[in-house]
């Protein structure tokens, strides 16, 4: 959003137009950071969102029982900065399902300390690290497309259609209308980005907004989620097929092995009636599989008339 303030000048006889200042005005975003004994990473990541070119109004920090020295980094952190905010969860062991309870509770916590509203939620891990004009660049974006519900940056030379988890940004009053909270089920991390198309509104991913990762991809749920998650929003066979050939021939962005961990909790992962696991309504998976079948038959379409 732009907007133009015009200084006059005023002669004798004629008004002359002196100058013309643009100021810049961009949304504003909170951040949620989760972590559990990542006392190597913590620290440099919570750096970088306070080094942003546009600061975030606040940033929670939910701690998931750390065992290491993560806790007193933290709290040094917070004393030096007032707008980070701190839950602590007792240590009941490393679970990668807990991850959205905690996201749940970093935005309880913004609503009940009444931290202020903003235009967006940024998803930020213990392990990543933000150019300085990471969110101004996301933002950029978003605010000037205001169809444009979930977007992130890139941190490889690839160019992905889907935004990545980490660096996320998501439009505050699109969730607070449809979602509110993150479903506490497989599929969490996914179920926005397909609401978001269900909804006709679309997702972006924006090369020129970097980041990185201090810890290899993937290295403590090996993607288990991935497949499990695929399984409960109803993906197509084929789409899954199609993504496993990708991700194990390129080898990105899981790896090979992530690529096969993924397949094969996809084949062999059996959501429960209810709770964590429960399924995604009829109409949602239906959407999903027919939005995934036109995209099989466009990419064959496509590869026959090359062909030809």
């Amino acid at each position: 959003m732009v907007t133009v303030f015009y200084f006059i000048e005023l002669n004798s006889s004629k008004r002359c137009l002196k100058s013309i200042i643009f100021i810049i005005i961009v949304g504003s975003y909170y951040v949620i950071v989760t972590c559990r004994n990542s006392e190597n990473d913590i620290e440099s990541a919570i750096k970088s969102l306070l080094r942003q070119t546009i600061k975030p109004k606040y940033i929670i920090i939910v701690d998931d029982g750390s065992t290491d020295n993560t806790p007193s980094i933290l709290k040094e952190l917070k004393s030096r900065n007032d707008n980070i905010h701190l839950i602590t969860n007792p240590d009941l062991g490393y679970d990668i399902g807990r991850v959205v309870l905690n996201w749940n509770k970093a935005i309880n916590l913004a609503r009940i300390l009444n931290l202020g509203i903003t235009d967006y939620h940024m998803i930020g891990t213990d392990d990543t690290q933000y150019e300085g004009s990471y969110a101004e660049k996301i933002m950029y974006n978003m605010d000037n497309n205001n169809r444009i519900v979930v977007a992130s940056g890139n941190y490889d030379d690839n160019n992905y259609v889907t935004p990545h988890g980490a660096g996320r940004f998501v439009r505050n009053s699109f969730f607070n209308n449809v979602l509110r909270l993150y479903p506490e089920k497989m599929g969490y991390e996914s179920v926005i980005l397909q609401m978001s198309l269900y909804h006709g509104f679309k997702n972006l991913v924006i090369n020129e907004a970097r980041f990185s990762h201090t810890r290899q991809l993937g290295e403590n749920h090996h993607f288990y989620e991935f497949g499990a998650s695929m399984r409960t929003l109803g993906y197509h066979p084929l789409f899954v097929l199609g993504r496993f050939v990708q991700c194990f021939l390129s080898g990105k962005p899981m790896g090979r092995l992530g690529a096969i961990y993924m397949l094969y909790y996809y084949l062999s992962y059996k959501p429960k009636e209810n709770g964590y696991d429960s399924m995604y309504d009829l109409e949602i998976r239906k959407a999903i599989r027919t939005r995934q079948k036109t995209r099989i038959k466009q990419i064959f379409g496509i590869r026959a008339r090359q062909s030809n």
